[in-house]
C-alpha cells in the first residue's frame, strides 16, 4: 500500500509539473504571439491532425476491405454467399461497439455538428474523435452501403474543438478550429483543399471572410500536404479528359442537370421513408432487418458493397463489365441495353441500401453515396444518348459532371460539388459543364427541398445556423428562458378589493385573470383602472371581469409558436408585453419586448466573428 501510496503521490506531482507548464507557455504566447498568428499556427495543427486521421480511416477500411474479399470464396450458382452476411455482421459490430465501448449514439457525423454549432458554441467532445472512426469502418468494411466523408468530416470537427477548448480559447474561436477540422478532413480525404473550405462555407454554413477564409485554407491545405506525403499524388478519381467541352453540348448537360435533380430528391425521400420505417421498430429488428436486406441486395448487385468509389473508377476507364461482376446477371452483359437498365436498377437501389444501411445501425455519411449516384446517373444518361445513333457523348465526363450535380442537389452545395471534381480530376477542363449542371439542379431541387440532407431535421427544430444570421438569431434564441412569471394573478370572481390588494404586493402593472383550472382568461392592465381603485364603495362590487383589457389574438402567443412568429406579434401589437400560454391555453407568464431584443442583440454579438 505504502509502495502504491508512493507511486500516486508521484504522478500528482507530475500532473502539477504539467499544469505548471501549461501555464507558463499559456503566459508566455498571450505576451508574445497575437490572436491573429496563434489562430493561424493552430488551424495549421488542426489541419495535419485531421489530414492524418483522415489517411487513417482510408487507410484502414481499405485493408479490410482487402482482406474480406480474399477470404470470400464464391458459393452457391457462382455467387460469394458470403455477401448476403457480411454487411449485417458489419452493422452488428458497429452496433455492439457503439453500446458497449462508444458509451451512446455516434449519429451520423455533420448534423451533431451543426448542432454544437449552433446550440454548444462549438464544444465536441473528445470522444467524437474516435468513435466515428471506429464504428464507420466496420460499416463501410464489412459493406455498409454509405461513405466515410461524414464520419471523417465529424472527427475532424472534434480534433478542431477540442484542440480550442485545450487551448482556453473564446466560443467564435473555438467554432473557427471547428470548421479548420472539418475543412481538413474533407481536403484530406479526396486531396481537394479548396472544396474542403468550401464545404465548410455551404455546408456548416460558415461566413467566409477575413478572420475565417487564411485559417480555413492553412488547415485545408496542410491536411491536403499530410495526405499527398502519405498517400501519394493520385487521387480519388485519376481521370483525363480527353473530349473537350464544346457549346453543342450544353443542351445534354441541361437534361442531365434535369436527371439529376430527379435522382437528388428520390434520394432524399427515400432517406426519409426509410429512416421513419427503422424507427418504428426495435434495435434487434432494425438490426436483422436491415442486414439481411443489404446483404441481399449486395449479393445481387455487387456494386453496392462498401462507398462503391471502385465502380465508378471502373466505369470512367470505359468499362461497363464491373456492374455484371460476380452478378447473376452476367449473362445480360452482352446486350447493349443491358447497361441501361443495370445501372438504373443500380440507381434506385444505392438510395435504398444507404439509408438501410444507416436505420439498422450502421454508421456512415450520404457524401459518397451522392457521388456514386451521381456518376451512376451521368454515365446511364451518356449511353442513353449514345444509344440514339444520333450524338456521342464522353461517358467519362458525364459521370464526373453527374457527381457533381447530385451531391449539388443532396447537399445543396454547388460551388463545393463542381470544385471538388474539378480539383479530384487534376484540372477545369470540365470547370463549365459542372457549372451548368450543377445550376440546373439546385434549381429543380430548391423548391422541394430548402435545406441539406444533412439540416433539415435541425432547421425543423430550429436548431440551424444559416448565413441569414437575422433568421437564424430569432429562430436558435430560447424563448422560454425570456418568459416572465413574477406577475400577481387574479381569479376568475374577484373584486376590485382583490385587485387592489395585488397591486399592493406586485410591482408591476399587469395582472392576469385566470380560471379556475388556471386557463388564461383576460388581463387587467393598471392604468386602465387607476381612476376606480381608490373608491372603496365600489370594491365590493365591482368584478375583474369587468375590468378586463381588450384584447386580440396576436396578444397571446403559445410556448410551440416560432420565435419568428413572437417577432411578428411584436410588430403587429407594438406591445411591451405578450402573454404566453401552453397549448391547453393555461397561463404561463410574459415576455417582454425589451429583453426579447436584448436576447437577440447578445446573440447576434456572440455570433459574430471576432
Amino acid at each position: 500500500m505504502i509502495f502504491f501510496g508512493m507511486r500516486f503521490a508521484k504522478l500528482l506531482q507530475m500532473i502539477e509539473m504539467l499544469k505548471n507548464i501549461y501555464k507558463k507557455i499559456h503566459i508566455w504566447r498571450l505576451r508574445h504571439v497575437s490572436a491573429r498568428v496563434y489562430m493561424l499556427l493552430l488551424s495549421i495543427v488542426v489541419g495535419l491532425l485531421s489530414g492524418m486521421a483522415a489517411v487513417a480511416l482510408k487507410t484502414v477500411v481499405h485493408l479490410l476491405v482487402v482482406w474480406l474479399q480474399n477470404v470470400r470464396q464464391p458459393g452457391l450458382w457462382g455467387l460469394n454467399v458470403l455477401w448476403l452476411l457480411l454487411p449485417a455482421v458489419g452493422i452488428l459490430l458497429t452496433v455492439l461497439y457503439e453500446r458497449f465501448i462508444a458509451g451512446g449514439s455516434i449519429g451520423h457525423g455533420i448534423p451533431s455538428v451543426l448542432l454544437a454549432i449552433s446550440r454548444r458554441n462549438g464544444r465536441l467532445p473528445l470522444r467524437n474523435v474516435f468513435n466515428p472512426l471506429v464504428a464507420s469502418s466496420l460499416t463501410v468494411g464489412f459493406g455498409g452501403s454509405v461513405g466515410l466523408e461524414a464520419p471523417i468530416a465529424s472527427a475532424g470537427s472534434a480534433i478542431g474543438s477540442n484542440v480550442g477548448q485545450f487551448c482556453r480559447l473564446s466560443a467564435p474561436q473555438i467554432k473557427l478550429l471547428l470548421g479548420c477540422g472539418a475543412a481538413g478532413a474533407i481536403a484530406g480525404i479526396f486531396k481537394a483543399p479548396i472544396a474542403g473550405a468550401l464545404f465548410v462555407v455551404e455546408v456548416l454554413m460558415f461566413d467566409l471572410n477575413k478572420t475565417s477564409a487564411v485559417p480555413l485554407l492553412f488547415s485545408s491545405l496542410s491536411a491536403a500536404t499530410v495526405a499527398y506525403f502519405l498517400m501519394g499524388t493520385g487521387v480519388q478519381f485519376a481521370f483525363t479528359v480527353v473530349e473537350p467541352f464544346t457549346l453543342s453540348q450544353i443542351p445534354f448537360y441541361v437534361v442531365l442537370g434535369v436527371v439529376c435533380a430527379a435522382c437528388s430528391i428520390y434520394f432524399l425521400r427515400v432517406d426519409d421513408a426509410v429512416e421513419r420505417h427503422f424507427e418504428r421498430r426495435g434495435k434487434v429488428q432494425r438490426m436483422l432487418l436491415g442486414g439481411l436486406l443489404l446483404g441481399c441486395m449486395v449479393l445481387l448487385f455487387p456494386p453496392l458493397y462498401g462507398e462503391g468509389y471502385g465502380s465508378i473508377t471502373a466505369l470512367m476507364g470505359g468499362s461497363s463489365a464491373v456492374l455484371f461482376e460476380h452478378s447473376p446477371f452476367m449473362v445480360l452483359e452482352q446486350y447493349w441495353w443491358a447497361p441501361i437498365a443495370m445501372l438504373l436498377v443500380l440507381i434506385l437501389l444505392k438510395a435504398v441500401a444507404t439509408a438501410v444501411t444507416i436505420g439498422s445501425g450502421g454508421v456512415g455519411g450520404t457524401f459518397g453515396p451522392s457521388l456514386v449516384l451521381g456518376g451512376f446517373c451521368g454515365y446511364m444518361v451518356a449511353l442513353a444518348c449514345n444509344a440514339t445513333g444520333l450524338t456521342c457523348q464522353s461517358t467519362a465526363n458525364f459521370a464526373l459532371v453527374g457527381m457533381a450535380a447530385v451531391m449539388t442537389g443532396v447537399m445543396q452545395a454547388p460551388f463545393m460539388a463542381t470544385l471538388l471534381i474539378a480539383e479530384i480530376t487534376g484540372g477545369y477542363a470540365l470547370l463549365v459543364p459542372l457549372l451548368i449542371t450543377s445550376a440546373v439542379t439546385f434549381i429543380c431541387v430548391s423548391p422541394f427541398e430548402k435545406h441539406s440532407i444533412y439540416a433539415r431535421k435541425l432547421a425543423a427544430h430550429g436548431d440551424l445556423l444559416t448565413h441569414d444570421k437575422d433568421s437564424s438569431a430569432w429562430n436558435l434564441i430560447n424563448m422560454r428562458r425570456l418568459i416572465e412569471n413574477n406577475f400577481a394573478t387574479l381569479r376568475e370572481g374577484d373584486s376590485l378589493a382583490d385587485l387592489v390588494e395585488a397591486v399592493k404586493r406586485s410591482h408591476r402593472n399587469l395582472f392576469p385573470v385566470l380560471a379556475a383550472d388556471g386557463h388564461f382568461r383576460g388581463l387587467v392592465v393598471l392604468d386602465d383602472v387607476r381612476s376606480i381603485i381608490f373608491q372603496p364603495e365600489l370594491y365590493a362590487t365591482v368584478k375583474v371581469e369587468e375590468l378586463m383589457h381588450p384584447l386580440t389574438d396576436d396578444d397571446i402567443v403559445s410556448l410551440e409558436d416560432s420565435p419568428m412568429e413572437v417577432v411578428r406579434k411584436f410588430r403587429a401589437t407594438e406591445r411591451y408585453n405578450l402573454i404566453v400560454v401552453d397549448s391547453e391555453g393555461r397561463y404561463v407568464g410574459f415576455l417582454s419586448r425589451a429583453n426579447t431584443f436584448s436576447a437577440y442583440r447578445r446573440f447576434i454579438s456572440d455570433t459574430s466573428d471576432e
